[in-house]
C-alpha cells in the first residue's frame, strides 16, 4: 500500500498545483492521526474543488509502474481528483480491520454516484481488500452503468477475489448491458465449463430475438466448447458476419476437442491467419461492435 501512495502522490505532484498538494497533504495528515469523521467526509467531497479534474499525466513509465505494483491496474485516463479521493481513502486509520471496513461502508453509504466510481476502482489498492467481495458484489448488481464499469472494466479487484458465481454474473451482465468484454482484467485466466454454458444459452436467447450476438461472447468459450457448443460455433462460421467468424475460428483454435480443429481446418484462411499470429483476440477489434 505504501508503494501505492507513492505512486498516486508523484504522479499528483506532476498534475495538480502545488496548493492542492498542499491542502490534501494536511487532510491526509489529520485523517490519519485520527481526526473526526467529518474531516473525511468534507475533504473527500473538496477534492475536485482543490486540485481539479485535470487528467494525470502518466508516462508510459508511470504506467508500468503501476502494473509493476498492481497488476491490472490501468490509471490511464484517472483523474486528478480521483487519485486525491484513493489517497484521502488510503489515509484511514486501519489497525483494526473490522473498524476500517465499517469506516469504507459510511463512505460507501453517503457516495454519490461519481464518488463510487473512485471507491470501486479503488478496491484492489485498499487495506484488506479480501474483505470487500460483498462491497464489489454490490456494484456488479447496480443498475448504473458508471459504477457497474468501474468495478467490471480495467479493474483487478473480480478476477482476483470473486468467486465463480459472482465473476459469472459480472461477464454475463457485462455483455448484456454492450461492455467490452476485452477490458475485463483476466477474462481468460477465470473462463470456466459454467460460465461457456451461460454464455451459449444467451446466445441462443439472442438468437431467438433475432438479436445480435456479440463476437466477444466466444471468447470465454473455446477451452470448454462441447458437441452442442461446438454447433453454435459452425453456424457462426458459415452465417456470421466477418468479426464474429473470426471469433468463432479463435473458439475453435483454443479447444482441445479434435471436432473443433476438423472445423476449423474447413477455413484455411482464419486457420492460416491464426496459426502466423495475425489473428488473436488482441487483434480482434471487437469494440468497435455494442450489442445491446
Amino acid at each position: 500500500m505504501s508503494r501505492v501512495k507513492e505512486l498516486l502522490h508523484q504522479w499528483l505532484l506532476k498534475s495538480a498545483s502545488s496548493q492542492g498538494i498542499a491542502w490534501l497533504e494536511e487532510k491526509q495528515a489529520q485523517i490519519a492521526s485520527g481526526a473526526a469523521e467529518r474531516v473525511f467526509f468534507t475533504a473527500f467531497s473538496a477534492v475536485p474543488r482543490y486540485l481539479g479534474k485535470e487528467n494525470l499525466q502518466l508516462t508510459s513509465e508511470d504506467l508500468e509502474a503501476a502494473q509493476t505494483v498492481l497488476p491490472g491496474w490501468f490509471p490511464n485516463h484517472w483523474s486528478v481528483d480521483r487519485a486525491g479521493r484513493i489517497l484521502l481513502l488510503l489515509a484511514l486509520p486501519h489497525n483494526e480491520p473490522e473498524e476500517y471496513v465499517r469506516s469504507l461502508d459510511k463512505v460507501f453509504t453517503t457516495a454519490d454516484m461519481g464518488e463510487l466510481v473512485v471507491l470501486y476502482q479503488s478496491l484492489p489498492l485498499l487495506p484488506y481488500p479480501e474483505l470487500h467481495r460483498q462491497r464489489a458484489t454490490e456494484g456488479i448488481r447496480s443498475n448504473m452503468s458508471n459504477v457497474f464499469q468501474a468495478i467490471a472494466l480495467q479493474n483487478p479487484y473480480p478476477a482476483t477475489y470473486l468467486d465463480d458465481i459472482a465473476w459469472n454474473q459480472m461477464v454475463l451482465k457485462a455483455l448484456f448491458v454492450g461492455s467490452p468484454l476485452h477490458l475485463i482484467w483476466g477474462l481468460d485466466r477465470r473462463a470456466n465449463p459454467e460460465l461457456a454454458r451461460m454464455l451459449r444459452d444467451y446466445a441462443h436467447e439472442r438468437w431467438a430475438a433475432k438479436r445480435a450476438v456479440s463476437p466477444e461472447l466466444w471468447r470465454p468459450v473455446g477451452r470448454f466448447a462441447d458437441a452442442a457448443i461446438i454447433a453454435d460455433l459452425e453456424k457462426v462460421l458459415a452465417n456470421g458476419d466477418i468479426t464474429s467468424q473470426a471469433a468463432a475460428a479463435l473458439a475453435c483454435a483454443e479447444s482441445p476437442v479434435p471436432e473443433a480443429q476438423t472445423l476449423l481446418s474447413r477455413y484455411p484462411d482464419l486457420h492460416s491467419a491464426i496459426q502466423r499470429g495475425d489473428l488473436s483476440w488482441s487483434s480482434l477489434n471487437c469494440d468497435r461492435h455494442v450489442y445491446k
